[in-house]
C-alpha cells in the first residue's frame, strides 16, 4: 500500500478515520490475520501524523479497538520509514500483529538495525508488495513474512521468490489471490498464507444440484424473504430438521431471553419469538448452516454485512428499510455458500426488487449502500467517498456503525 505526504496544513480528523480490514487465510483457510488498512484524513491513504509520529496508528486502535476488530489473530500493520525510524511501531503489542514494511521504504543501514531491534524483541515482520532485488537482502533475514502482489507479479517472478526463499525459511504470502485457480497455484507453490476475495466467490459458476442437506436451509431462507410470513410453512420446515428445532428451543430457553416457563414446542417457539425476530434468527440460522466445508470467514463477512447494512439504515434515512437491509447483506455471500451465480441464487428466492437490483449490479438506494460496503471492505476511499454520497450524509458514521457489526458478527460466530 503506498504512501504520500501529507500537505503541512492538513490535519487527520477523528471524524475521518477509516479502517478497514482485510482477512488473511492459511492452508486450511482459516483465519490468521487482518490486514488494517487506515484512512487518516482527507487524502485517502495512510501515513503517520508528522507532529506526533505514531499517532494515528495508536488512535485508530484505540478508536476502532484492536479486539473488535481482529479478535485473537494477528494485525497487519503498514508501517512507513518515518514510523519505523521513529519507533512508533512499538505502540503496537508484538503478540498481537505485524508489521509490514512498505515498499517505499528505502533499507538504509539505520532502517536495517531498526528492524533488527524490533525483530529481537518479538516483533513480526512482513516485507509488502515484495519484488525480487539485491536492496532487500540486507532486510531478508529479519522478516518473517514476504508478500507477493498475485496481481503485478507474473508466474516467472512467484516461482523465482518460491524456490528461493523457502530455502532460506520464510513464510511466503499471496495476496489479490482472486480466483479458485491463483489459490491453488500459489499452494502448489508452497504459499503458506493468502489474502484476496476468492473466499467470497462461488468456486464454480454452473449450475449445479444443492446438496439434499442444504435444500432445508435454503427453503427456510425462501420462507422468511417473503412478504407475508407464513408461520405454518415455517413450522413445517423446522419440523422436518431436528438439529434447527434444537437450536430454535435451545436459543429461547436461554436464560438471557428471561422467559419464565420452559417452551418445549415449535408452534410456541415461533410464536413467542414474533415476526421480526423470526425473520432474523432463521436467516442467521440458515445463512451458518450453508456455510459447511467454507471457510469460517465467509459466515463472519456474511454477518458483518447484515449488521452494517441494518446499522447504516437509520443515518441513511431508511429506518424503516432496516430489516430489508440486513437481508441483503446476509444473500450477498450466498453465491459462494451454494457456489452458484447470484442470479440463479435469487431466483429461487422471493426477495425484494431492491435487493435482486442491488446484488445483481443494478441500480437504486440499495445498490448504492451495498457499493458503499464493498468500497470500505476493500479500503477503497475514493470509490467509498462516491457511493457513500449517493445514500446520503453518512460517511462520518461509517467507521462506527462497520466496527459495531463486526462485534456482533464475532459475537455469534465465537
Amino acid at each position: 500500500m503506498r504512501t504520500k505526504s501529507l500537505p503541512q496544513e492538513s490535519k487527520p480528523l477523528a471524524t475521518e478515520r477509516f479502517v478497514a480490514r482485510q482477512p488473511i487465510f492459511d492452508k486450511r483457510l482459516k483465519v490468521f490475520g487482518y490486514e488494517l488498512l487506515f484512512r487518516a484524513g482527507p487524502e485517502n491513504f495512510f501515513r503517520p501524523h508528522e507532529a506526533a509520529a505514531g499517532s494515528v496508528i495508536a488512535d485508530s486502535l484505540t478508536l476502532f479497538d484492536l479486539q473488535t476488530l481482529v479478535g485473537h489473530a494477528r494485525a497487519f500493520v503498514n508501517i512507513d520509514e518515518a514510523s519505523l525510524l521513529r519507533d512508533s511501531a512499538r505502540l503496537l503489542p508484538k503478540d498481537h500483529v505485524v508489521l509490514e514494511l512498505l515498499e517505499t521504504i528505502t533499507p538504509s543501514p539505520e532502517v536495517v538495525e531498526a528492524c533488527a531491534r524490533l525483530a529481537e524483541d518479538g516483533y513480526m515482520l512482513a516485507l509488502d508488495d515484495f519484488i525480487e532485488h539485491a536492496k532487500w537482502e540486507p532486510l531478508i533475514d529479519t522478516a518473517e513474512f514476504i508478500k507477493v502482489d498475485f496481481r503485478a507479479s507474473d508466474e516467472d517472478a512467484r516461482n523465482e521468490i518460491s524456490e528461493k526463499y523457502l530455502r532460506r525459511g520464510k513464510q511466503l504470502l499471496a495476496e489479490k489471490v482472486e480466483t479458485e485457480a491463483e489459490l491453488k497455484g500459489a499452494r502448489n507453490l508452497g504459499y503458506t498464507y493468502f489474502q484476496g476475495y476468492f473466499f467470497c466467490k462461488p468456486a464454480m459458476v454452473s449450475t449445479k444440484e444443492i446438496p439434499g442437506q442444504k435444500l432445508n436451509y435454503v427453503r427456510l431462507l425462501n420462507a422468511i424473504a417473503a412478504p407475508e410470513l407464513n408461520f405454518a410453512n415455517v413450522e413445517e420446515i423446522f419440523r422436518q430438521d431436528p438439529s434447527l428445532t434444537y437450536r430454535l428451543l435451545r436459543y429461547l430457553n436461554s436464560p438471557l431471553k428471561g422467559f419464565r416457563s420452559e417452551i418445549n414446542n415449535i408452534r410456541h417457539a415461533i410464536s413467542l419469538l414474533g415476526e421480526v425476530e423470526l425473520r432474523r434468527w432463521v436467516a442467521i440460522v440458515a445463512v451458518v448452516s450453508l456455510s459447511g466445508g467454507k471457510p469460517p470467514e465467509l459466515v463472519r463477512t456474511a454477518l458483518t454485512r447484515a449488521y452494517f447494512c441494518e446499522e447504516i439504515a437509520r443515518p441513511a434515512g431508511m429506518a424503516t428499510k432496516g430489516p430489508d437491509l440486513f437481508l441483503m447483506g446476509l444473500l450477498s455471500v450466498t453465491d459462494a455458500l451454494l457456489d452458484q451465480p447470484i442470479e440463479q441464487v435469487l431466483k429461487n428466492l422471493p426477495v425484494t426488487e431492491q435487493i435482486r437490483r442491488a446484488l445483481t449490479d443494478g441500480k437504486g438506494q440499495f445498490r448504492d449502500v451495498y457499493e458503499t460496503l464493498l468500497a470500505y471492505e476493500r479500503a477503497d476511499w475514493t470509490t467509498l467517498s462516491k457511493a457513500a454520497s449517493r445514500v446520503g450524509p453518512i460517511e462520518e458514521v461509517i467507521p462506527q456503525c462497520y466496527v459495531s457489526a463486526a462485534g456482533r458478527a464475532g459475537m455469534v460466530t465465537t
